[in-house]
């Protein structure tokens, strides 16, 4: 048969839809479907829902659950013969859920009454959209089509629009669409034990069609108040009926349907938060609420994409599952934190997005590899983030008093206020046993809110911010690390105890009943380009400005010479290669017979799992869990590095880089996918271009596979996901923002014939490609930029291409 016009054109057109549509053909119940869940979550930074259809209820099988930025609540949990407190992200009241009732038999899928179903989501729109085939009573069978949409342009505002289609019959159907504020925390396993319910209906207001439901928190009382409406075009709901339900209610519609033909539902519902210190209004008797039509509310929606997707799409040619993956990592960033929903919201991006409860939904260093995708596109969202740290400074002073430092101390688990939410037991999933848990001592998430403060300066030239906010969070960052650092008249050194690396699993040396390590490299030498940078700034502003911060902090008279000592004398320990320990007494640790892990268990990511079900433990090895004294080169380029060691006054090999990563590679199981993003960025530094590129391709899968046997259940992975939105931008494109210049050095992977992508820099929007030979480049002014070591001169809004050697 003739290959026609027609066919070739309906061809390319889905062909063209590939990168942008996620589809899932098919039910299985448990981790697999919570993780399909987590990857079909609609969201615009203010809320998000996770990917089940309507008629799914919280259980083992399926878990709905609709999350709110920045709601927490704390709840009270006995383990053994401790109280324990933990501040958990809140699962919201669930006003999407609708089903189907034939003959009085309803559709459930925990009954085996699911035929078929297929879920999809649109990226590029953030439309989920189900296809349900079910069967009930006696063989009749029932099409259910749900579309889905939390708006971009109203972000309050979500869309449910619920069409029914009796397939061979014609009858009675009742639809049976709930308002449930009965619902709990249920997303991860290893908590359910615990005390997870964290809501209380305050009131139900009901008029015909239209709903409030106020719910509040029970220790943190944070108000949600959730007001919406049930309408049809093609079914009179003259006659709906409310039933009523301790804490959930349920309109009901009786109609009768014909068969073949479709009834449409639409559910439209407006969220707001209030914190306990303000005041929610006061419901009014008329809880009527004019919503435009799904069509148009849509379309709004549609268009607020459009313009995000113009400012944050990477485009490659050359690899077609490449570019998926990395639609769908900027999707759910932006689902995460955008700046139509984090406008004025004290909020940060949890660890998990707005798609899960793992971690607690807590904030932490992940922030590190989140922000550099916002200040690449979004500064203004950036800065929003950044706020969330800054309103939390004094909560982290008072963080540091009672760990006995001065200065501010941020913690490793970052809530509602503040205050450290770190647990102080764990449960280890494959011994069963709860275990002390000492990851609070990872201070360098300190460093990494000073380190953020400090790109997004470096990258918007925001003097206001600074002199408002960023300084103060510099000064008080490095004033709890000179009252953390301890002379140690024998070295003639500073040495910084009672700390955790990004490691992770080492939390204290073997056999120590106190946890902490000593001189962790990474927190060390970071605390030295913490030092050099505040020298810097101070050239940078007045005098005036420094000292009246100074005084304000507190600072010792002799503040910032302090900080110039230290900063030359910080301890680390190296060996004769030139490799730097991970801490001090870290080459006194046994090393572990990897290859015979491997045979036993297949999967060693968590090692220290496996060593503590094994009664050993992970502090008495040279093992890690992720790049630990190697992130140092993840935040600077060598020479910037290099500066460090120097003003330490250490002198190592030519080629330290390439033996360090050598060294840690043989001894880290990557249990963190963040961990194949930072080797993979050394292993470009160090001309390893194919393994880099292996490294990325498994971290940029990581999530959509869910490499980790189950834990994309519990939320994506938002650090990695924007860590792989920055890598092709800085390591395969070879931009380099760090060094107040804008920088190419470009290393395309094999098979990719060019990428695509904007950027904002010191308020200049730029547009770039990059194929294997040339840069091509438009800047919306006047600047200049670097091609390796050429400086070329750009013209506002003028196309400029350059070969760039090794092309």
């Amino acid at each position: 048969m003739p290959f026609v016009i027609g066919q070739a054109d309906e061809w390319q057109e889905k062909a063209m839809s590939i990168p942008w549509k996620v589809t899932y053909e098919g039910y299985s119940p448990g981790k697999d479907e919570y993780s399909v869940e987590s990857l079909l979550t609609v969201g615009n930074g203010y809320l998000g829902i996770r990917g089940t259809t309507p008629e799914m209820a919280i259980s083992d099988a399926t878990y709905p659950a609709t999350y709110l930025a920045s709601l927490y609540n704390t709840a009270y949990s006995k383990v053994g013969e401790q109280i324990i407190a933990n501040e958990d992200f809140v699962n919201a009241p669930n006003v999407q859920k609708m089903t189907v009732c034939v003959d009085g038999e309803s559709f459930d899928f925990s009954n085996d009454q699911l035929q078929s179903i297929t879920r999809e989501l649109n990226l590029k729109t953030g439309l989920f959209q189900s296809w349900v085939t079910i069967e009930l009573g006696e063989n009749k069978q029932i099409a259910l089509h749900t579309k889905r949409f939390v708006s971009m342009a109203d972000v309050h505002d979500t869309y449910v629009a619920y069409t029914i289609t009796p397939l061979n019959f014609s009858g009675n159907i009742t639809l049976l669409a709930e308002i449930d504020g009965a619902v709990y925390n249920y997303n991860v396993a290893r908590y359910r034990d615990l005390n997870r319910h964290h809501l209380d209906v305050v009131s139900y207001e009901h008029q015909e069609t239209n709903f409030v439901l106020t719910t509040r928190t029970k220790e943190s009382h944070i108000t949600v108040v959730q007001q919406g409406t049930l309408r049809s075009p093609d079914v009179s709901l003259a006659d709906l009926a409310l039933e009523k339900h301790e804490n959930h209610f349920i309109q009901k519609v009786d109609f009768y349907a014909e068969r073949n033909q479709s009834y449409t539902f639409e559910r439209v519902t407006t969220t707001q938060q209030y914190r306990k210190e303000q005041s929610v209004p006061t419901a009014s008797n008329d809880v009527n609420i004019a919503y435009p039509s799904f069509e148009v509310a849509y379309q709004a929606s549609q268009q607020a994409w459009e313009k995000l997707w113009k400012r944050a799409a990477i485009v490659v040619e050359g690899d077609l599952m490449s570019q998926k993956l990395l639609n769908l990592h900027t999707y759910h960033l932006l689902a995460s934190a955008s700046p139509n929903g984090n406008q004025q919201l004290d909020a940060s991006v949890t660890a998990r997005g707005l798609h899960g409860e793992a971690y607690r939904g807590h904030i932490f260093w992940d922030e590190l590899f989140i922000l550099p995708f916002y200040l690449a596109h979004f500064p203004e969202t950036a800065k929003q983030l950044l706020l969330y740290r800054y309103h939390r400074l004094p909560q982290a002073k008072r963080n540091a008093q009672e760990a006995g430092y001065k200065g501010s101390m941020f913690p490793w688990q970052s809530g509602l206020d503040g205050t450290e939410q770190s647990q102080k037991v764990h449960l280890n999933p494959i011994s069963g046993q709860w275990k002390e848990d000492h990851s609070r001592l990872q201070r360098h998430v300190s460093l990494a809110v000073a380190y953020n403060v400090w790109q997004y300066y470096n990258q918007t030239d925001d003097d206001d911010f600074m002199r408002t906010y960023g300084l103060e969070m510099l000064l008080e960052i490095a004033h709890f690390w000179q009252s953390a650092a301890v002379y140690n008249a024998e070295t003639k050194r500073y040495s910084i105890p009672g700390v955790m690396g990004p490691d992770e699993f080492h939390e204290s040396y073997p056999g120590a009943e106190q946890g902490g390590l000593t001189d962790n490299a990474y927190t060390n030498m970071m605390v030295v380009w913490l030092f050099e940078t505040i020298q810097t700034l101070q050239a940078s502003f007045e005098a005036t400005t420094f000292q009246a911060l100074l005084q304000k902090i507190e600072a010792p008279k002799d503040f910032l010479a302090q900080l110039d000592q230290m900063k030359h004398r910080l301890h680390l320990e190296i060996n004769s290669d030139g490799v730097i320990a991970q801490f001090s007494g870290y080459f006194d640790l046994k090393e572990l017979d990897w290859d015979a892990y491997r045979q036993k268990y297949g999967n060693i990511y968590r090692m220290d799992r496996i060593l503590n079900a094994e009664g050993k433990s992970a502090d008495d090895y040279k093992v890690a869990k992720q790049a630990d004294t190697l992130m140092i080169f993840y935040n600077f380029a060598k020479n910037q590095v290099d500066q460090i060691l120097t003003d330490l006054e250490y002198t190592l090999p030519e080629d330290y880089v390439k033996k360090n990563l050598d060294y840690y590679l043989k001894r880290t199981s990557h249990g963190s996918t963040l961990s194949r993003i930072v080797h993979a960025q050394l292993a470009s530094m160090v001309e390893q271009e194919d393994f880099a590129w292996q490294l990325f391709k498994e971290a940029l899968a990581s999530d959509y596979r869910d490499i980790q046997g189950g834990t994309t259940a519990e939320g994506i992975h938002a650090g990695v996901m924007a860590a792989t939105l920055w890598i092709p931008l800085s390591t395969f494109a070879g931009l380099d923002l760090r060094q107040n210049r804008v920088l190419f050095q470009p290393k395309l992977p094999a098979h990719w014939q060019q990428i695509q992508f904007s950027f904002t820099w010191k308020q200049i929007d730029f547009s770039v490609i990059v194929t294997k030979q040339d840069l091509t480049i438009t800047a919306s002014h006047d600047c200049f930029i670097y091609l390796g070591e050429q400086k070329i001169s750009l013209t506002k809004n003028q196309k400029t291409t350059q070969t760039y050697e090794g092309a």
